[in-house]
Order: C-alpha cells, then sequence, then structure tokens
C-alpha cells in the first residue's frame, strides 16, 4: 500500500511539473516580445515624441501626435458604431435562444468573428472607398464589423449567466418588458458587458490590414474624418520597412505606446471579470 501511495504521488509531482513547464512555455514568447519592445521603444518616448508629427524622410527628430489622434478618433467611432448594436443583438439572442432567427444570428456571428481582418478591409474597400475614397470614416466601419461579434457574444453570455428571478421579479411588478430589460438586466450585467466591450476595443485597436485598404494614413495632423488619416497600427507598418534609421526609432516608439495601451487595457478587462464572477 505505502509503494503504491509513494508511486501516486511521484506520478502526480511529474504531472504538475510538467504542466508548470509548458505553463512557462506558454508565457516566455510573450516575456520576450514584452522586454524586447519595451527595451527598444522606452528610450523614444518622451513630450516631444507625443506631441510633434513625424519629421519629413531623411530628417530627424518628429513624433506621433496625429497617429495618436487619428487611432483615437477611428476607434471612437467604431465603438459608437458597434457597441450599440452589439448589445442590442446580444440582448436579442439572450432573450429568445430556441428561435430560428437568433439561431441564424448566431451562426453569423461565429462566421463573422472568424473572418480574417484584411478580408474585412478588402470587402469594406470596394463597399465605401471606392464609391466615395479613403477616409477615417470607412477605416471605423471595417473595424466596427471587427468589434461587432464580440460585444455580441460578451452581452449575450453575460446577460444568460444572470438568474431568471430577477426578470420575473420584475414582470410580476407590472414594469413593461423593455423597461425590465434597460433599467433591470442590462445594468445587472452590465460589468460583464463593459469587460466585452473593453476587449473588443483591444481586439481592434492593434489592426493594420483594415486599415491599409480603408483610412490609408496620412503623414499630416488631421481630424477630418472624411480624409485620409493615420493610426499607430499604419504608422508602425510604414516606418518599420523604412531605410531610415530615424523612423525605425519612431516605429519601436509607436510600439511601445501600442502595446502599453493594449495591456492595461486587458489588465482592465481581467479586473473588471475577476469582479463580475465575485458578485455573482
Amino acid at each position: 500500500m505505502d509503494a503504491r501511495l509513494g508511486l501516486r504521488n511521484t506520478k502526480s509531482v511529474l504531472f504538475k511539473a510538467v504542466i508548470i513547464f509548458f505553463a512557462f512555455v506558454i508565457t516566455l514568447p510573450l516575456i520576450i516580445v514584452l522586454l524586447y519592445i519595451i527595451k527598444q521603444g522606452v528610450m523614444q518616448v518622451n513630450w516631444h515624441f507625443l506631441t510633434h508629427i513625424p519629421a519629413p524622410e531623411g530628417e530627424t527628430g518628429g513624433g506621433i501626435a496625429n497617429a495618436l489622434v487619428g487611432s483615437v478618433i477611428i476607434v471612437a467611432m467604431s465603438s459608437i458604431v458597434a457597441i450599440p448594436v452589439g448589445m442590442l443583438a446580444g440582448i436579442y439572442l439572450s432573450e429568445n435562444p430556441g428561435t430560428r432567427l437568433a439561431y441564424w444570428s448566431g451562426l453569423c456571428v461565429d462566421i463573422l468573428q472568424g473572418v480574417p481582418s484584411i478580408v474585412v478591409g478588402i470587402v469594406v474597400y470596394f463597399w465605401i472607398v471606392k464609391p466615395i475614397g479613403f477616409s477615417a470614416v470607412s477605416g471605423s466601419i471595417a473595424l466596427a464589423i471587427m468589434m461587432l461579434p464580440i460585444v455580441i457574444r460578451s452581452t449575450e453570455q453575460t446577460l444568460l449567466l444572470l438568474p431568471p428571478s430577477l426578470k420575473e421579479a420584475a414582470l410580476s411588478l407590472g414594469v413593461p418588458y423593455h423597461r425590465v430589460i434597460l433599467k433591470v438586466i442590462v445594468p445587472c450585467g452590465f460589468a460583464g458587458i463593459l469587460s466585452g466591450i473593453i476587449l473588443s476595443i483591444a481586439r481592434i485597436i492593434g489592426e493594420t490590414a483594415p486599415l491599409l485598404f480603408t483610412a490609408l494614413g496620412s503623414s499630416l495632423f488631421s481630424t477630418n474624418i472624411l480624409k485620409p488619416m493615420e493610426s499607430l497600427p499604419h504608422l508602425i507598418f510604414t516606418y518599420a520597412t523604412s531605410p531610415y534609421d530615424d523612423q525605425h526609432d519612431l516605429a519601436w516608439g509607436a510600439s511601445f505606446i501600442l502595446l502599453m495601451f493594449v495591456l492595461l487595457l486587458n489588465i482592465f478587462t481581467k479586473l473588471i471579470t475577476r469582479k463580475w464572477n465575485i458578485q455573482l
């Protein structure tokens, strides 16, 4: 019996060691990427870097102010389009799980989530860019399409976790159905919905392929949403392939800023999700 128990303990320790090893192997590439980008980019970040536009090719200095502002505008417009539509679709799917329309809608959402970003960019290019030209609006529409599946699914899954007694209690008091959804169900699931929204923003803020076909990019500081507009991913792509070392430095600095922003968004999402799980 003792020998058998010792063998079991040995197998358990070995199995635990294998799990820890592979967990470390999985996180090692992330650690290497983070450390390398921080090493290359942190020294480039200063006030001048954040408040000036890129210098002409061959000249030193310059910054990423146009890309910072452009990314904020494009992501904000994408959120304005995708968040309300995604939340309404998620509410419908959670409230009507057995209907034929909900089934086919959910299937379309799953397919859309798997569509490559460059395909979304090409489709928006033929839909919008060819008729009206490159603009921040077309870029935001492409990113909004990519946001929709995440917002829809996070809203649906969050609302499905809520106990049915919440809605039943409100309806038994004579509250209209739409007010039950807007005043009871959605506020109770707001933390989970918000975590999905933040995750969707973190997903699109680093996308380059759709913006190559839509927003195009600009070396000038512009807030005109009907004209081409620069963004951080496009700036990184452009300057990383440049032959000039100064533009390589700008690309590393922009990569550091983008990485920190995405990292903070993901950490914030984890904190909200943990708080939501504790409340449930």
